[in-house]
C-alpha cells in the first residue's frame, strides 16, 4: 500500500498529478498502488473535493 500524504491539500495535489500523468481513472490508480478508493475519496471530500470521472481529477 502506498504511503499517502497525510495533509489533505498535499494528497489532492499528489492524486491529481498521478491521474493527469499516469492513470486513466481513479480506479486504475488505486489498483496500481493497492489503496482503497474510499480512503482517498473520503479524505478529499472533507475539503470539498469530489472525483469527476469525465475530467479524471478531483474538483
Amino acid at each position: 500500500m502506498l504511503d499517502l500524504p497525510k495533509d489533505s491539500m498535499m494528497l489532492l495535489s499528489f492524486i491529481n498529478t498521478q491521474l493527469r500523468d499516469n492513470f486513466d481513472s481513479l480506479n486504475e490508480l488505486c489498483a496500481a498502488f493497492d489503496v482503497d478508493e474510499s480512503i482517498i475519496t473520503t479524505k478529499l471530500k472533507e475539503i470539498d473535493y469530489e472525483y469527476d470521472e469525465k475530467l479524471n481529477k478531483f474538483v
